[in-house]
């Protein structure tokens, strides 16, 4: 599945338009709740839940708040 997120839109809200549930709990990125993981791409970690190491490995993103720096972002449900 291919979506586009407009900059006015989460990733989580784009998500659930498209049929997909996303488990939601704060939405501001401190709870964890939403964590996905990431397969390919560079997220814009915009959480305050992972540590720098966490950030660095680029394995998990929060759909509630984070954007992508890459032109795609491949998640893994």
């Amino acid at each position: 599945m291919t979506l586009q997120v407009p900059a006015d839109r989460s990733v989580s809200e784009v998500l659930e338009d498209a049929g997909v549930c996303v488990p939601l709990a704060c939405e501001q990125g401190i709870c964890g709740t939403c964590f996905t993981g990431e397969i390919d791409g560079e997220p814009e970690h915009l959480e305050s839940f992972l540590t720098a190491q966490e950030r660095a490995r680029n394995d998990q993103f929060t759909p509630c708040c984070s954007r992508s720096r890459s032109a795609c972002l491949v998640l893994d449900r």
